[in-house]
């Protein structure tokens, strides 16, 4: 498994990035095969707080997970207990939905009919724009003009479309793309 520990603003001891290292191993056990990429964690210490934030990429789906105590130790146990419920919580989606696509065929062949769910998941509505080459500043200024919580748009530095989106601190999220 391949780990990367980076800290912001401050220095990663070598018995710390052994402690992520261990802890971060717990979650070997969810691995068919090693992670599509590195995980990457980043420790800070802001306003008082010691915060880890960890990203890894599991069967093609990225988890993420953030979390802050006095603690840099405890922060850590806390991230990855948050990490083990959301792989947990995928994993039993995922074996849920094939049961009941399992059960859906077995029942359309025996009753020759079209059964659906009301909670499947579907979308309702597509909604189609032109996507215009802008900077962030001028993405986050559309943004709030339209009064929206996300912002789709072509980012005129890289050429490549990406999402600004509001956090619940107020600031502003980005996503790009990653290939």
């Amino acid at each position: 498994m391949n780990i990367q520990v980076h800290g912001d603003h401050m220095g990663i001891t070598p018995a710390l990035h052994d402690f992520v290292d261990k802890k971060l191993g717990r979650l070997e056990k969810y691995f068919d095969a090693p992670p599509e990429r590195e995980i990457s964690v980043t420790l800070s210490v802001e306003k008082g707080f010691h915060k880890v934030e960890v990203m890894l990429q599991l069967h093609g789906v990225l988890f993420r997970a953030e979390e802050k105590s006095a603690d840099m130790y405890a922060s850590i146990d806390l991230v990855v207990d948050k990490l083990e419920q959301q792989i947990n919580r995928h994993k039993s989606k995922i074996n849920q939905r094939f049961r009941n696509q399992g059960l859906k065929t077995r029942i359309q062949s025996s009753a020759g009919m079209d059964t659906r769910e009301e909670s499947e998941l579907r979308v309702v509505r597509t909604k189609r724009f032109p996507v215009k080459p802008m900077d962030v500043e001028e993405a986050m200024m559309q943004m709030d003009l339209l009064g929206h919580d996300f912002y789709v748009f072509t980012n005129a530095e890289t050429e490549e479309v990406n999402v600004l989106y509001r956090r619940k601190s107020g600031d502003y999220g980005l996503i790009e793309p990653q290939y």
